[in-house]
């Protein structure tokens, strides 16, 4: 599971997200979920909703230690007595689980639910959901789960690519490129770098997929970078000088052999990968004469984690939140349940604080949880939008030796 290494959660499945660790997995094969009727007014709604929020979560079966650590922290942004009442329901960690768990839940009353965790548990939620009326704060950060009413709070590749794309076009840079490995999430990412680039007006970026092996990163990186067409010139030259067989003619070569190639036709270059083959990527590179000076790398949030091999890629860009932001969360937490909280456990404390103050602020009707305002998470601001999307505000990073370093804030609305 790529981007969940920090967390130990390997094992975790069905598009499970990492938190604030930015982690994606692509979703497991399920079955295509029934064509989606337009959300039902608020107005239809009964009159008791509003006062109790749902909560799903896999309380028991193999993800219940996760579970549980979720629910405490929802608990500790929606005290038991103050309104609205949480309302926890076990999922067991199946979609099906889940299904009943929310079908229950609403017969309860429940006005809004939050979660399920993973994927294929949204997606077997969201049409009980919907038929009811009743909108989803899902946990999960796959974005084909993503529909009117229902919303993935978990921080997705799609959010941190615009992030880096906004902080490199306001440095004067915009024509991006992406070597991705040639995979379901290699695509995801492709496919955001190129929204990312339109929605901001820049130039539509060059998105190469390579098999995995050094031999084909290296045709990818050399083909992306058009390396044949700008050190071609000069190694006809060199030839040229050697072929007069004169003191001039090699002084001329060993001249042009120092000579600085042009730059690739790119200033800013997504990666996704980590490990060895993020290693590998980042001897290929110079080789290829991408001076990393000139182009800037962007990466995934899981870079932040030192063993994610990101120490090769000095100066490479990654977008994630403030680790400051939740201090005061942890802090909470750790006095209150003797322990640290797991990093997912943002997204369920921001869930529950979000329906507290949503609870006093019009309720759960669509217009209402679609504030343009947003609101300020201990994962820094996120917007829901009506169509389903999670606009987020992340800062970005920059990787150095002695640990990252913020190069822009995290901005105070979700974009």
């Amino acid at each position: 599971m790529l981007l969940l290494a920090s967390l130990g959660m390997a094992g975790c499945g069905d598009g499970y997200n990492g938190g604030y660790a930015g982690g994606y997995r692509p979703p497991a094969r399920i079955a295509a979920p029934e064509p989606a009727r337009p959300f039902p007014p608020q107005a239809t709604l009964s009159a008791r909703r509003g006062d109790r929020v749902a909560i799903l979560l896999p309380l028991t079966g193999g993800y219940a230690e996760l579970g549980q650590a979720m629910l405490r922290a929802a608990q500790l942004a929606l005290p038991e007595g103050e309104a609205p009442m949480l309302d926890p329901r076990d999922t067991g960690g199946t979609p099906d689980g889940a299904a009943a768990a929310a079908r229950a839940a609403i017969t309860d009353g429940a006005g809004l639910i939050l979660g399920p965790l993973t994927s294929a548990e949204t997606a077997a939620v969201a049409p009980v959901a919907r038929n009811a009326g009743v909108a989803v704060l899902a946990f999960t950060n796959d974005p084909s789960q993503a529909q009117p009413g229902v919303w993935t709070l978990g921080i997705g590749p799609g959010q941190q690519v615009r992030r880096l794309m906004v902080a490199a076009q306001a440095q004067g840079r915009g024509q991006a490129a992406a070597l991705l490995p040639d995979s379901d999430l290699g695509r995801i990412m492709g496919d955001a770098l190129q929204q990312s680039a339109a929605s901001l007006g820049l130039p539509a970026p060059d998105v190469r997929m390579h098999a995995p092996g050094m031999g084909a990163i290296a045709a990818a990186v050399r083909d992306l970078s058009a390396y044949g067409s700008r050190r071609g010139p000069i190694d006809a030259q060199i030839k040229a000088s050697r072929a007069q067989g004169t003191p001039e003619g090699r002084k001329r070569a060993q001249e042009l052999a120092r000579a600085t190639i042009p730059p690739p036709p790119f200033d800013v270059l997504l990666l996704v990968e980590t490990g060895e083959t993020l290693s590998e990527i980042a001897a290929v590179l110079p080789y290829y004469d991408i001076d990393r000076g000139a182009v800037q790398v962007l990466g995934p949030a899981q870079w932040s984690a030192s063993g994610s091999g990101s120490a090769n890629m000095q100066g490479a860009w990654y977008a994630a939140p403030d680790p400051a932001s939740r201090a005061g969360m942890d802090q909470d937490y750790t006095a209150k349940f003797g322990v640290h909280p797991p990093a997912i456990a943002d997204i369920a404390f921001d869930a529950a604080a979000y329906a507290r103050t949503m609870s006093g602020q019009g309720g759960f009707s669509i217009a209402s949880l679609t504030q343009r305002g947003g609101f300020g998470g201990v994962d820094g601001w996120f917007v829901l939008l009506p169509d389903g999307e999670v606009r987020r505000g992340l800062a970005v990073f920059r990787i150095e030796r002695g640990g990252p370093t913020m190069v822009e804030p995290a901005p105070g609305s979700g974009t």
